[in-house]
């Protein structure tokens, strides 16, 4: 019998810079999980537990010898059409950072990629306190919001200059909605890191210094910058959707009124065709060289004055 030795799959990856070491860990496993216990022991086991979690809400928890961060980020979903939240824990200590995401943050990856690869970037990023390593890499993914969000407003005015379109009110409904879906998305996500920023500007322990103040300010005016475009776009395309049900409202209530008239029209000239058409003695019977002519006569004379009739009510 054969004996296969298994060998643990671990997704960590480590760079260390003059003051300090990033770990990398991309879809924590166990393994990962227990490579961070025995390396940091001083980590809790709950914070442990969350950060193989993918549904944590944003958190951040001060345990003295570090800092545990959890934080959500926007990232595009072509096979849905909405953006959905990517979540990103960080353990923040006096000479280690611990980064873990599901491998779709961009901005992240390629942070981290330039950080191995380039001695000045591994120079300016871990050169310094750990707290101001974490603010650089907030900072690039509080940026990575904003095209998305532009794409969420080009996406507006796509569907604005749409909305008067007799030929696509059955796609703009639908199109309305998906937009209308993905705006509400990003607002709840943009939200709920609004207090961690807020926290992280406040906080005044051996991790993040009172210098750092500043810098964490300037993210939080970021975000609410993106929160106000989220709550501006939700407004905009509440509206777009609001007028788009009254036009179609209005387009469907003249189809009706037209439909009425032409009711209208041919009600007293069925009556009229049906009445010469009993078997009945007129004036003037169905051999009467004049029969048709004056029957069509009478039907056209009252067709023209319930036209004018209609015409002068604005109906028509």
């Amino acid at each position: 019998m054969t004996i296969r030795s298994i060998i643990p799959i671990m997704t960590t990856q480590h760079v260390t810079g003059d003051r300090l070491t990033w770990v990398n860990i991309t879809d924590a496993t166990i393994h990962d999980v227990a490579w961070l216990r025995k390396n940091y022991p001083f980590f809790h086991p709950l914070h442990l537990e969350d950060m193989v979690s993918h549904i944590e809400r944003p958190k951040l928890d001060d345990e003295g010898d570090y800092l545990f961060v959890v934080m959500h980020f926007p990232v595009w979903d072509p096979v849905t059409r909405l953006s959905r939240a990517s979540q990103v824990a960080f353990f923040v200590g006096r000479n280690i950072i611990v980064s873990i995401h599901d491998g779709v943050l961009k901005p992240l990856n390629t942070l981290f990629a330039n950080v191995q690869a380039d001695e000045a970037e591994r120079r300016n990023l871990l050169g310094k306190s750990a707290g101001h390593a974490l603010y650089v890499i907030l900072d690039k993914l509080v940026d990575y919001i904003f095209p998305i969000l532009y794409k969420v407003e080009s996406n507006i005015r796509w569907l604005e200059d749409r909305i008067f379109d007799e030929d696509s009110d059955a796609y703009l409904i639908r199109d309305i909605a998906i937009v209308r879906r993905d705006a509400i998305a990003l607002r709840r996500i943009v939200r709920q890191q609004i207090p961690i920023l807020e926290e992280l500007e406040r906080t005044n322990t051996p991790i993040i210094h009172e210098e750092l103040d500043e810098y964490f300010g300037d993210l939080l005016d970021h975000i609410q910058r993106a929160r106000d475009i989220t709550d501006e776009d939700a407004e905009i395309i509440t509206g777009i959707s609001d007028t788009a049900d009254k036009l179609i409202s209005h387009r469907l209530n003249n189809i009706i009124r037209i439909l009425t008239v032409f009711s209208v029209v041919m009600l007293p000239l069925t009556f009229i065709s049906s009445v010469f058409g009993m078997n009945m003695q007129f004036p003037f019977d169905e051999d009467h060289p004049g029969t048709f002519l004056v029957i069509s006569g009478v039907m056209l004379v009252m067709t023209m004055v319930m036209l004018i009739y209609f015409r002068r009510r604005r109906w028509l």
